[in-house]
């Protein structure tokens, strides 16, 4: 029987390269995007060798009514991989409430209402994951990311909360959690200003989205069959 693991954010670095993970080891996949539209094509091209079922669902998850059209277009479900989001730069004072607003309902809201709306499919099953990927800022706090660094860090507390709440049902929930990755989010800094990071980093270098897509493959395997409610840092030893 086919396994539908719903990615979010699939258009982007990340969320691409847990797709072609999951693909390979033979999941069908729901494959959200907001308007990236080429990039999900792509993606679905170069999915097919694998022969699995995928399904690209758009809508904007910073909005309720696009959290429900996403929610509308999802069936059989076994996990929600969370992966939707952006980042923002900049001092706290600098911060406008649009944005604010936009970083709470991407980051916070959307994956708690569409959890909300997509649950009952996995408690019927008495069995299911759910993966945040997070980042090693929702752990530790970044100067000029106050904001980001905020709802990153609720997406922690969600995880710890409902991973106890569903338990029982048989139901799985951690938090992936990346120091810096080569993505597009990384684009905005210079060579020096990677260099420098890539310094403070034990592993002297950045994650691949391929390390990241590694942990979501292992926390849903069976071989994580009794872990729930963790943060996986993934981050070369910047943050322990």
């Amino acid at each position: 029987m086919k396994k539908f693991i719903l990615i979010t954010g699939a258009s982007g670095g990340i969320g691409s390269a847990i797709a072609m993970k999951l693909a390979e080891q033979g999941y069908s996949l729901y494959l959200h995007y907001h308007q990236n539209k080429k990039a999900i094509e792509q993606l679905l091209e170069a999915l097919q060798s694998f022969g699995g079922e995928y399904i690209p669902v758009q809508a904007d998850l910073s909005s309720k009514r696009g959290v429900k059209k996403a929610a509308s277009q999802i069936f059989s479900l076994d996990g929600i991989i969370h992966n939707s989001g952006t980042s923002h730069y900049g001092l706290l004072y600098d911060l406008t409430d649009d944005v604010l607003d936009h970083l709470i309902s991407l980051h916070v809201k959307a994956p708690l209402l569409l959890t909300k709306e997509l649950l009952p499919k996995m408690l019927t099953k008495k069995k299911g994951n759910i993966i945040v990927i997070s980042s090693i800022w929702g752990q530790t706090g970044a100067a000029c990311e106050v904001a980001y660094s905020t709802v990153k860090g609720a997406q922690i507390a969600f995880v710890k909360a409902l991973s106890k709440e569903v338990a029982l049902n048989g139901i799985r929930v951690n938090t992936v959690s990346p120091g810096a990755v080569q993505t597009a989010m990384m684009e905005d800094f210079s060579f020096e200003e990677l260099e420098e990071i890539k310094n403070e980093i034990p592993m002297g270098r950045l994650a691949t989205p391929e390390d990241i897509a590694d942990s979501v493959s292992f926390l849903l395997s069976d071989q994580a069959s009794y872990i729930t409610g963790q943060v996986l840092g993934v981050n070369g030893g910047w943050y322990m």
